[in-house]
């Protein structure tokens, strides 16, 4: 390994690699290759995770979210160094022959070299197009190198559920939101389809005249869940209130599994959301009705938050309303 990389050199190599992947698609009978590129995709994470599992979350992203990607593993404590490779990612659409592709550079490096990487990667971002940092490496968080790799961005996603210390990441996150950084959290993003659900509920004309009724919400997790749950009574606290109702938000851990659930009650009116498998449970006043909800992946959270290029106020609040909700977990 090298000490560091000069971006010049990965720059060519990238530009060497469109050559040859056109004259090879050329000679095998195509059409040629269409080079796609919506943003630059920077992905940080730790050089011990799945390396096939985290390049085929990748490459299932660029279809739709087209992208330079960046991978950068980072290797941990050690003498300085870093290194790197660049390949290109290619699918051909149902019924054509042209080869669409995407730029990958790949960058390993050492603690001791981090100080460097945001010189290192700054030059390959692509001009003019958005700069999206998901910091995989819940370490690097809390490393002081990492705010240089945020500031230059124009979002981070970070996913503060799997965290050890969910408490205090949820405060450095909102302190970065403070310094106008431009933050996604796939904590949050897996509830999406639970605040549409408990919103269709109360669309209803009958239903909607009974918000003024509910006096209490109870919101019950497990496993890692905790956060989405600090998310969810939060958000459900501050929408009510927001709506002139003091409702009393109670929260409990109910088992070690990936659980999550919550309960609003007042006179005359009980409303249930909970997960039974692949399924959501909607249950108002006894009555109960089903719909989809398929286990969270990382493809299916990022295909979602890389839609979003802009500040989202409602989760700004509510990550504001969550610091103050959380404390340490124990354990």
């Amino acid at each position: 390994m090298g000490t560091t990389i000069a971006p010049e050199k990965i720059l060519k190599e990238l530009s060497d690699l469109w050559v040859d992947s056109g004259k090879q698609a050329q000679t095998e009978g195509g059409t040629g290759v269409l080079r796609a590129c919506s943003m630059t995709l920077l992905v940080l994470a730790e050089a011990a995770e799945d390396a096939q599992d985290l390049g085929e979350t990748i490459a299932a992203l660029m279809p739709e979210h087209p992208a330079r990607a960046i991978l950068v593993r980072l290797s941990g404590a050690g003498d300085r160094s870093m290194a790197e490779r660049v390949y290109s990612q290619c699918w051909m659409p149902f019924g054509q022959r042209r080869q669409i592709c995407c730029e990958q550079v790949e960058i390993t490096v050492s603690d001791a070299a981090l100080a460097d990487l945001q010189s290192v990667v700054l030059p390959l971002t692509v001009a003019d197009l958005p700069l999206i940092v998901w910091c995989r490496s819940q370490r690097l968080l809390a490393m002081p190198e990492f705010r240089a790799i945020a500031q230059m961005a124009d979002k981070v996603v970070i996913h503060s559920a799997s965290s050890l210390d969910p408490a205090a990441l949820l405060e450095r996150a909102h302190g970065a939101v403070g310094r106008g950084i431009m933050l996604g959290d796939l904590s949050w993003t897996i509830l999406t389809r639970w605040r549409e659900m408990l919103a269709q509920v109360f669309e209803n004309h009958q239903n909607a005249a009974q918000v003024a009724k509910l006096a209490e919400i109870d919101v019950e997790w497990g496993g890692s869940r905790y956060v989405p749950a600090l998310y969810l009574g939060a958000w459900i606290r501050d929408s009510l209130a927001a709506a002139g109702v003091n409702a009393k938000l109670q929260m409990s851990r109910v088992a070690d599994d990936d659980d999550l659930g919550v309960k609003l009650t007042g006179d005359g009116i009980a409303v249930k959301l909970a997960r039974e498998d692949d399924r959501m449970v909607v249950t108002l006043n006894g009555a109960s009705q089903c719909t989809n909800l398929p286990q969270p992946t990382d493809y299916m959270l990022m295909r979602e938050e890389l839609r979003i290029v802009r500040h989202d106020p409602v989760f700004e609040r509510t990550l504001a309303s969550a610091v103050q909700l959380a404390h340490p977990i124990e354990q």
